[in-house]
């Protein structure tokens, strides 16, 4: 049985705790010089090349909102998770089932392939903005309560959206024009026939008003 010899090794004078220490202070140095100085940097400066202004006032349902957007953010991500207005709907999220159509300046937009910065000067209206100040509805809601125009109603906003903004260009529609018109969005529950009757019902209502 042999013993072997352990020959002593130096102390290091450096411990494992300090060496992180050490890291986490310079990082934290440097950050905070980064900071202190960006201001004087960016006064004489202006905006950096593609820079984006994340906090920005968004004029929704004619009231301006403050919000913290992101650059790569969509409008129906700040809608709905920023300005807690979810009546406007996240279905294929690829503009093709229109379920999260809103009107831009009255004009129907798949939100969820705009980016938010893009629209901060205009007016954007969701579902929510429907509804007048004492609570009437607008006519085409009340179309499709008196007609029960949905069957699960998820794709309903949208499809409500698409008819307001198309009944503004065309206030008094064929039946087939308004299929025409509305042919964006679409209806997991195939329940088209009660769709476009419901719609048919709001463009009279609306007239009527």
């Amino acid at each position: 049985m042999t013993v072997q010899e352990h020959t002593p090794r130096e102390p290091n004078n450096v411990s494992r705790r300090a060496f992180i220490k050490a890291v986490i202070a310079s990082g934290a140095a440097v950050s905070a010089s980064a900071y202190l100085f960006r201001g004087s940097t960016l006064i004489g400066q202006g905006s950096l090349p593609g820079a984006v202004e994340r906090l920005m006032t968004l004029n929704v349902n004619g009231q301006m909102r403050r919000v913290d957007v992101m650059k790569q953010e969509t409008l129906a991500m700040t809608l709905r998770y920023k300005l807690g207005l979810t009546g406007t709907k996240l279905g294929c999220d690829r503009s093709e089932c229109g379920a999260c159509t809103v009107l831009i300046d009255d004009v129907p937009h798949y939100s969820c392939s705009i980016l938010t910065h893009t629209v901060r000067d205009r007016k954007i209206q969701t579902i929510e903005g429907l509804e007048s100040a004492n609570g009437t509805l607008h006519p085409v809601q009340q179309a499709v309560v008196d007609e029960q125009g949905f069957q699960c109603a998820f794709c309903m906003s949208g499809f409500m959206m698409a008819t307001v903004g198309f009944l503004k260009a065309n206030p008094n529609p064929t039946r087939a024009e308004l299929a025409h018109g509305i042919s964006g969005n679409l209806c997991r529950c195939g329940d088209y026939d009660k769709i476009l009757r419901a719609m048919m019902r709001g463009a009279e209502y609306m007239r009527s008003t």
